[in-house]
């Protein structure tokens, strides 16, 4: 495993995300890192962040999966990025199949790997798991967009 988290090498503008940024200190503060061909993050699950009693919302099961796979395919990018600047990746389409309830009681973990990379495009499947019971899963769509321009077209209003 790598010892930094990949959520902490990105844009600091990139850092507030409700989901992963280290910035963000209301947020759920998912951490990713790369083991072997995969990347792996634990979620420890609050109690105000049930959907019925015992159980994990929903919402909350999309946002740790989005943020897994857009961590997962900037990695990814920075890692076979040549000599030039990195593109930061950003969610363009997130798919999420709930496959029982997820409970509330246990660290969960989450397993990402790249299935698909047209050079702009990268795409990530996602695992969420409770122990070794397979709850959820997700495929994250990115597109790669310069860090610079995306912050200028779309500036945080709470920075």
């Amino acid at each position: 495993m790598t010892k930094a988290p990949i959520q902490d090498e990105w844009p600091e503008l990139a850092t507030y995300c409700w989901g992963c940024g280290k910035n963000n200190t209301h947020g759920l503060q998912l951490k990713s890192y790369w083991e072997d061909e995969e990347t792996v993050a634990t979620f420890i699950p609050k109690e105000h962040h049930l959907a019925f009693p015992g159980i994990l919302n929903g919402g909350i099961i999309s946002t740790i999966i989005d943020c897994h796979g857009t961590g997962t395919a900037n990695a990814y990018a920075k890692a076979r990025a040549d000599d030039h600047k990195p593109l930061m990746h950003v969610t363009a389409s997130l798919t999420v199949k709930f496959l029982r309830p997820t409970p509330l009681d246990r660290p969960l973990t989450l397993r990402g790997r790249v299935t698909d990379d047209d050079g702009r495009k990268i795409t990530v499947s996602c695992s969420l798991y409770a122990d070794d019971t397979l709850c959820a899963t997700g495929e994250v769509v990115t597109v790669g967009v310069n860090p610079d321009n995306f912050v200028k077209r779309s500036p945080p209003t709470f920075v």
